[in-house]
């Protein structure tokens, strides 16, 4: 669920309906940066990639001004017309602003295949700008959706030596979610005074920390991005508060990635995978990856079915080296189902079934003996899920 946003000074947003979207449905959104900000940028590794994450990439060692971000159709598979396309939105919005186009970043999400109605963006750009306010970021929320139900969005401050640096982030994101980045878009700013290259090492931590261990239904999109700006209007350097900042920015990110996954599409149920005991923490990603992507684990989620076997064979197909069937224990929530890789005494059918009827569930599995834990946020896969992706083009 998403809360009131906090304003970050040095940020202005608007969304408007262009027609990208049928039922005039905001659809192409703008966050406008004072001149001197700073941005830094993730973008997925899905190697067909769309045109705006190459045109963005292209742009984003440029001082940044503004973020174009359009809803409704993702420009992606569309080739040299679409990388045309895209530079000319850019193009557009740069003359409204008197800007360089290299200096905005665009962002798409949608359908795929379709080439941009560049009329929507040529005839609005006007009105995109001339819509400008400090409170808009909250319409930007609702403007970048796509298949999901809510709009994300969430704030935080911190103090230091007596001012106030302030984060704000919106984000969407239903389905194709899978690390790398997911079907996601985020877009996070700060009135905190920094560089580009230290905004990027803040941004990879904090993305690797939440949006990088999501998933829906292990599908990577063409189009994710996510961008951290700052203003630099709190009077407050990240030289001085590198770790709270830090601390900050992770907390965003981390709740923003969440509703994602708990907006997955046909979702019930909002479940974290959390893997203890391995010799490093991929091992143990690897083996929380491996249970979230399996369908049949899933489904038994959706039918609040405790079919334990199904969570033990996809521990069993991990690939990792090291796991013994003796050493195995698994919990759902706090009830323990497995000790030593065998039922545990105490377990019953009711107690599990309690426990997989409930809407927020952690599966805990200790696999070794070291510190070390990993934790993944996933969903059940219901009926749902298959009627809104088999119609989403429909």
């Amino acid at each position: 669920m998403s809360i009131d946003l906090l304003q970050v000074k040095g940020v202005k947003c608007s969304s408007i309906a262009s027609g990208i979207k049928k039922n005039n449905i905001l659809d192409l959104s703008l966050i406008s940066l004072s001149k001197g900000s700073s941005t830094a940028a993730v973008f997925t590794r899905n190697i067909f990639c769309a045109a705006p994450v190459i045109v963005s990439k292209n742009h984003v060692n440029s001082n940044i001004e503004a973020l174009l971000i359009n809803s409704g159709n993702a420009n992606a598979g569309t080739g040299e017309r679409g990388l045309e396309d895209c530079y000319n939105t850019c193009v557009y919005l740069a003359e409204e602003l008197e800007i360089k186009p290299e200096q905005v970043l665009p962002f798409s999400t949608g359908v795929i295949g379709e080439f941009l109605p560049l009329e929507a963006f040529k005839s609005n750009v006007n009105i995109l700008v001339s819509s400008l306010s400090k409170n808009g970021m909250s319409k930007v929320a609702n403007g970048i959706l796509t298949t999901d139900l809510v709009e994300k969005s969430y704030s935080t401050s911190i103090s230091i030596g007596g001012k106030t640096v302030t984060l704000s982030g919106v984000a969407k994101g239903s389905g194709m979610i899978r690390p790398d980045m997911a079907t996601m878009l985020s877009f996070i700013v700060s009135d905190i005074s920094a560089s580009k290259e230290e905004l990027q090492d803040c941004l990879t931590h904090a993305v690797n920390q939440s949006f990088n261990r999501i998933t829906v239904d292990g599908d990577t999109s063409t189009n994710d991005a996510c961008s951290l700006s700052a203003t630099n209007q709190s009077g407050v350097q990240l030289s001085q508060c590198k770790g709270e900042f830090q601390k900050a920015l992770n907390l965003v990110s981390k709740e923003l990635a969440q509703m994602i996954v708990k907006d997955g599409e046909g979702a019930t149920k909002f479940v974290e995978i959390k893997i203890e005991g391995l010799e490093s923490s991929e091992d143990c990603l690897e083996v929380a990856y491996t249970i979230a992507h399996s369908p049949l684990v899933k489904t038994a989620l959706f039918a609040g079915d405790a079919n334990w076997g199904r969570i033990l064979a996809a521990v069993g197909r991990a690939k990792v080296n090291g796991v013994s069937i003796e050493n195995i224990d698994i919990y759902i929530n706090g009830l323990q189902i497995i000790v030593s890789g065998e039922k545990s005494s105490t377990y019953t059918e009711e107690l599990g079934s309690a426990e997989m009827q409930k809407s927020e569930i952690i599966i805990r599995v200790n696999l070794g003996t070291t510190s070390l834990s990993e934790s993944v946020w996933t969903t059940d896969l219901s009926y749902d899920y298959v009627k809104i992706n088999a119609e989403y083009r429909s």
